[in-house]
């Protein structure tokens, strides 16, 4: 699993230290394990797991900016996890409505050794942001709308909404509500993933 996550990482160009790669690889034996009773993913493969969910995390690194992130709908810890092992300088609140999810989290935070992020069980709604968020990611939003009005307490005045996608979601975007604008769409290399991705950069009007 190593080899085969070095020479990812080799293809997207990025460098880790040993200690980062051997947290990833010990996240997806976590997520494997725990996977068969909470059903946490549908990808089963562990090979599978490395590219579908540890490179399409962890590519989005470079594009992120300020310390304090909180990675809303979070399910098993995507892409928070992963980016909170590359990324150790920054803080993920890891946000997930279901507790089985958190537990997971929890467990995930215990065994990896990670003291950058904070699993918290509640809906996005419910959650109050203080201090503010430098940034709010998020994986799995329907659309770029929800998200933005769903979530549009957490970040800071100069804080902006990071949302993975896979396709350039043009018409989402066309269809920002007022007070928020595009700040960039930015596309994503995920060496061996079919489809395309994109990470969307929006911020306050």
């Amino acid at each position: 699993m190593i080899t085969k996550l070095t020479s990812l990482l080799k293809a997207a160009g990025i460098s880790l230290s040993d200690q980062q790669k051997e947290q990833l690889v010990a996240y997806v034996g976590l997520l494997d394990k725990w996977n068969k009773a909470y059903n946490l993913t549908s990808v089963r493969d562990p090979q599978q797991m490395l590219v579908r969910h540890i490179l399409d995390s962890i590519v989005v690194a470079p594009h992120l900016k300020g310390e304090r992130f909180i990675d809303v709908g979070t399910g098993p810890g995507l892409p928070g996890i992963p980016l909170a092992i590359v990324l150790p300088q920054a803080h993920f609140t890891l946000l997930d409505s279901l507790g089985k999810r958190v537990r997971f989290l929890r467990q995930v935070q215990h065994e990896l050794g990670l003291t950058n992020v904070t699993p918290v069980q509640s809906r996005v709604e419910a959650f109050p942001s203080e201090p503010p968020f430098d940034g709010v990611i998020s994986r799995a939003f329907a659309s770029l709308q929800d998200m933005v009005s769903w979530c549009h307490h957490l970040p800071s005045a100069q804080g902006c909404f990071y949302a993975l996608k896979g396709v350039r979601p043009d018409e989402e975007i066309a269809s920002l509500p007022a007070g928020f604008r595009l700040v960039s769409v930015n596309a994503l290399n995920v060496p061996e993933l079919d489809g395309e991705r994109h990470l969307v950069v929006i911020a306050r009007e």
